[in-house]
């Protein structure tokens, strides 16, 4: 199978069209007419992870966030994405990303994230549909609202959180005095979401971000709670896994085991 075939499917999966107008989703550096010899699925591309797949013999690299987000005027090795595209290319790997397009796309990187929390009945948060070149109609949307089955004191929600996403430490606002039911999410950067779950009456919003001021003034009217960047999209690799393993189910599918989180507590 051709590296290109696997692109086909995680773009049916996730069209590019469905990504914002800042991003750069989609193919970053690579020859697609190339035999797939093995897949590495990440959130980051770093050297440490390209070093991996080299020592696994895969020539694709799957990543959320795309390495080539800003345009780059030199290659050589004074960053880190420099190194890695240079890295790449005396490689032989393909560089693929599928970032805001899976965060928008149905049964994407919000609803695995409401899929951990055991949430029913979800739906996108903000919704619009998108029509493709080829006449093709797909759903689109920014976060998701979903239901707990019953309703959970609110410590016990957060410490659910906890659990579910293996936080380390989890930011949140005062605890609500009422139960949790309905619960908001975007993963990621989702603070601009914060406004729509407030609309949306739910009980809790959770994301990877938020601005400091943005916590202000919302006591008791929702659970807010933020989960880390990279905490929050950890999952995106199994969305990556089903979608190859179904058009490709022979082919050698590694999860990194290099952490790409530059984020640390104490």
């Amino acid at each position: 199978m051709r590296i290109k075939e696997i692109i086909a499917a995680l773009e049916r999966f996730a069209p590019l069209p469905l990504q914002e107008s800042y991003d750069n989703a989609g193919l970053q550096c690579g020859l697609t007419e190339t035999e797939v010899s093995g897949v590495l699925l990440c959130l980051d591309v770093t050297e440490e992870v390209l070093s991996e797949a080299i020592d696994l013999g895969c020539n694709l690299v799957v990543s959320h966030h795309p390495v080539l987000f800003h345009g780059l005027k030199q290659v050589a090795d004074a960053t880190q994405v420099q190194r890695c595209i240079r890295m790449a290319i005396q490689n032989d790997i393909c560089l693929y990303s599928a970032h805001t397009n899976l965060d928008n796309a149905e049964d994407g990187v919000n609803f695995k994230m409401a899929e951990k929390l055991g949430l029913f009945d979800v739906q996108f948060l903000s919704s619009k549909t998108i029509t493709l070149a080829d006449g093709r109609q797909v759903k689109s949307g920014s976060g998701i609202i979903g239901y707990l089955p019953q309703g959970e004191d609110s410590l016990a929600f957060l410490q659910r959180v906890k659990q579910a996403f293996g936080i380390e430490a989890l930011q949140h606002n005062a605890l609500l005095e009422r139960q949790v039911q309905s619960v908001a999410i975007c993963g990621g950067a989702g603070d601009f979401l914060l406004d729509e779950a407030l609309h949306a009456e739910a009980d809790a919003f959770l994301t990877g971000e938020m601005h400091y001021h943005n916590w202000f003034g919302h006591e008791q009217q929702i659970q807010i709670a933020v989960l880390g960047h990279y905490e929050s999209e950890q999952y995106t690799r199994e969305i990556f896994r089903d979608i190859i393993e179904k058009v490709a189910p022979t082919l050698p599918v590694y999860d990194t085991e290099v952490s790409t989180n530059p984020i640390h507590i104490l």
